[in-house]
């Protein structure tokens, strides 16, 4: 399933609307990454979205 261990972002559902306004349900999937991440000195497999990645390496907790 597609939901990150940090933030718990998961999917979401909306519809595609054509230029006739016909709707059709879609899903909208955050974009997960599976990263591994020293934690107290363990390393850890995680399944991270791309905007929390880029939040970790803002605040030096990622190289």
């Amino acid at each position: 399933m597609a939901i990150c261990e940090i933030t718990g972002k998961g999917k979401m559902y909306g519809h595609n609307v054509s230029f006739s306004q016909h709707k059709t349900r879609k899903v909208f999937k955050p974009n997960i990454q599976k990263k591994t991440i020293v934690v107290n000195g363990k390393k850890l497999k995680v399944n991270v979205s791309a905007s929390a990645l880029r939040t970790l390496k803002k605040k030096g907790l990622i190289k």
